[in-house]
């Protein structure tokens, strides 16, 4: 089972990034609300252990808490970013979820320009990737579900997984599934 974790060693992070192998990157995601804290995929997090002495992960979560939605469109397969990545990203703005909304419910390509790091809306693609991805980040269930409704239906698949989120916030993510202390 796949892991995500939240590191508090900036030092480290920053220090060890130029001591991986060629090709590979740690990828590690700013907490957007509590500074000093990273987020990382189980893939970064072996890397940046690799590269000196393990870093203790402030919190560790199974990936599969973290509730991705790529609908029925999806494109561009091989730019799509590592989904532990994403997961790390969506936690990282106090996401419980994230769907994937490059297209319309009509296949028309999405524009936005997000606003700042805050912006539940953003883009992520894979390191050296063609095709852009934007995705729309859920702090909240209730969140996911007026989004989803409003954006492709109250009766389409995307409304439906929304509805089927089983965490109501960030809190009760980390309070179900976490091991060490909340940030």
């Amino acid at each position: 089972m796949s892991r995500l974790c939240c590191v508090a060693d900036a030092d480290a992070i920053v220090g060890r990034r130029a001591l991986v192998p060629a090709g590979q990157v740690i990828e590690a995601w700013n907490d957007l609300y509590t500074p000093g804290h990273f987020w990382l995929g189980e893939e970064s997090k072996r890397l940046l252990d690799a590269a000196g002495e393990p870093v203790p992960p402030v919190i560790t979560l199974p990936a599969a808490a973290v509730a991705v939605y790529y609908g029925p469109q999806l494109t561009d397969l091989e730019s799509l970013p590592p989904e532990d990545s994403l997961k790390a990203r969506v936690l990282s703005g106090h996401g419980i979820a994230v769907a994937w909304i490059t297209l319309d419910r009509f296949g028309q390509r999405m524009v936005h320009e997000p606003k700042g790091l805050a912006d539940p809306v953003f883009h992520l693609r894979r390191r050296g990737g063609g095709a852009g991805h934007l995705w729309r980040l859920f702090t909240t269930k209730r969140e996911a579900v007026v989004y989803m409704a409003e954006a492709y239906g109250k009766e389409s698949e995307g409304a439906e997984w929304a509805e089927t989120l089983p965490l109501d916030d960030f809190e009760t993510l980390l309070k179900e599934h976490t091991s060490g202390p909340p940030p």
